[in-house]
């Protein structure tokens, strides 16, 4: 497990389309998402320990995001054949076992994660309703897997990207486990 960083926002990048299968076995593409007040791309896998760590709170917040119009889209970018716990399959196990209300997409060719910049898991894009980025940051601090306090980084700023269309200037990057890059 290598811990890495996201790298810091770049602010206004313009939001990337993708037609990706989903766990209910249809393609999503990025205009199946968009939120009428912003849109939220997680990169998540179901074996890494900081998604694990945060996926309660995460769940939660992606609820209170749908209801200030706000969608939330997961995409799964790791290397499923090395890495099994991660395959369609178990993606579906672990989107019912945790009760995602969300898309939870294959990135199986990996194209998506690469187009985005993505480098680890968990990774956000937080997007106004322009399609414009204005978070790229933690769900909230922690420290050996446990969180540190209640302020909710990324609920607050895509509220704020919600109102005014404009995140946060000070965002903490996020960290979790490497993307499980394919080698062929």
């Amino acid at each position: 497990m290598v811990l890495l960083s996201s790298p810091v926002c770049d602010f206004g990048k313009k939001i990337i389309d993708f037609s990706l299968l989903n766990i209910d076995d249809k393609k999503y593409k990025l205009e199946d998402i968009i939120g009428q007040n912003g849109t939220l791309i997680m990169f998540i896998c179901n074996h890494c320990p900081y998604v694990k760590a945060i996926l309660s709170r995460l769940v939660k917040t992606t609820s209170k995001l749908e209801k200030i119009g706000i969608h939330s889209v997961a995409i799964m970018p790791n290397d499923y054949k090395n890495y099994p716990e991660d395959n369609f399959t178990n993606m579906k196990l672990f989107a019912k076992e945790n009760h995602f209300k969300f898309p939870y997409l294959l990135d199986e060719f990996q194209e998506t994660a690469k187009a985005y910049g993505a480098v680890c898991t968990p990774d956000f894009f937080g997007y106004n309703r322009l399609g414009e980025l204005n978070y790229r940051g933690r769900i909230s601090e922690m420290k050996n897997l446990e969180f540190v306090n209640q302020n909710n980084e990324l609920l607050n700023a895509m509220t704020k990207i919600s109102k005014t269309q404009v995140g946060p200037i000070k965002q903490f990057p996020s960290a979790g486990c490497s993307i499980k890059w394919r080698k062929d």
